[in-house]
């Protein structure tokens, strides 16, 4: 199978002490709609901030390449390894 680009919007919300936690991500269509998607989730009650990320690879493997950061909106960590 031919290696896929999967575009994710992640958000980010605070735990009771304070530590940046993700929320559920959303798989988007396009780069474009992922960006809007993100852009959105930062700006929820609750959310600290969100980010934009494409992830390429074989599904039927599964095998993907590192997390592409597309965009971060608001208080996101900065160490995103774990994407």
């Amino acid at each position: 199978m031919a290696d896929v680009t999967y575009y994710v919007a992640l958000p980010f919300k605070q735990d009771d002490d304070g530590t940046p936690v993700a929320g559920n991500a959303e798989e988007c269509q396009s780069s474009a709609v992922a960006l809007r998607r993100a852009e959105t989730m930062s700006r929820m009650p609750g959310s600290i901030g969100a980010v934009a990320f494409s992830r390429t690879g074989d599904p039927a493997i599964g095998e993907f390449g590192d997390a592409k950061l597309l965009r971060a909106y608001g208080n996101v960590p900065e160490d995103l390894s774990a994407l």
